[in-house]
């Protein structure tokens, strides 16, 4: 599908929505993922494994902007993408020529595709690249329960990833996807992090509702780069320096005030403003107390 700056994306039928509608895929990922999340500066710095959840590959526009931006780094990078199908990624490298963010990616691309696993030498870069496919909020869940405070102390199960450094959440909009944006997905997805190891998520919503969620859910927000039609999108993070601009107590006056702002506790959409429990439940979060400073 044609974009006003000349560039070509996808379109989802199923969901009725572009996939980076605004600048377009590479340079959209760019902005919201690689630089926003600091991947370079990070993984330069990072002397293991540094770990990427992708959650929502589509059609890998994210994942090869992070290759690409990554690829002259003396590092090893794992990256999981996440999806419950497979659908996009194979019309993107059917139409890899058309698109043009896949090229030179595309033996990699048949391989995941073909195994779910994909192992290269990407420049200086060591990758190993996982796909798995199937519903993403019910494999948090299972997760959750096999680290259960009784198993808490067992070491993880061989197939399962390791805790993220960073987060690229790119699932389709909260109307049209709302299983994906539940409070008790993004507390399992906190609840899944290291407490050692400092992750950032970002996303390209800028929703009162979502960031209230995140909150909610555990997470330090903050306000995250403007990206193509977006004047803002939403950074979140376990760790408060990896947050440059975290909202303030205005943000949550503004909230109070909103008609579409409760999260959502069933995979339901619905716009309603604050309950009063969960506004109270969000005025003490430390980020919102005088003490929190930078």
């Amino acid at each position: 599908m044609p974009l006003a700056n000349g560039g070509n994306t996808l379109f989802s039928a199923r969901y009725g929505e572009k996939l980076h509608p605004g600048l377009g895929p590479a340079a959209e990922a760019e902005l919201l993922y690689v630089r926003q999340l600091h991947l370079r500066e990070r993984l330069s710095a990072q002397r293991a494994e540094f770990v990427v959840w992708d959650v929502g590959l589509g059609a890998a526009a994210n994942a090869l902007a992070i290759l690409r931006a990554t690829r002259e780094i003396a590092g090893e990078l794992r990256l999981v993408s996440f999806d419950d199908t497979d659908e996009p990624l194979a019309f993107a490298l059917q139409h890899a020529a058309v698109l043009g963010y896949p090229a030179g990616y595309e033996p990699h691309l048949e391989t995941l595709l073909r195994t779910r696993h994909a192992e290269f030498d990407h420049g200086k870069l060591r990758v190993r690249w996982e796909f798995r496919v199937g519903d993403f909020p019910s494999w948090l869940k299972e997760r959750s329960l096999a680290r259960s405070p009784e198993t808490a102390a067992l070491p993880p199960h061989r197939t399962e990833p390791e805790a993220p450094h960073a987060i690229c959440y790119d699932a389709f909009s909260p109307a049209k996807n709302p299983s994906m944006w539940t409070l008790p997905v993004f507390e399992r997805l906190f609840h899944a992090l290291d407490p050692g190891r400092p992750c950032a998520l970002t996303t390209y919503s800028r929703s009162t509702m979502i960031r209230a969620t995140l909150l909610l859910a555990g997470w330090t927000v903050g306000v995250g780069h403007a990206t193509g039609r977006k004047e803002e999108t939403t950074i979140a993070a376990n760790a408060r320096e990896l947050i440059a601009e975290p909202l303030e107590a205005r943000w949550l006056e503004r909230a109070a005030r909103s008609d579409s702002a409760e999260p959502m506790r069933e995979p339901r959409y619905a716009r309603a403003p604050l309950a009063p429990a969960t506004l109270a439940a969000l005025r003490r979060r430390p980020q919102f107390s005088d003490s929190f400073t930078r």
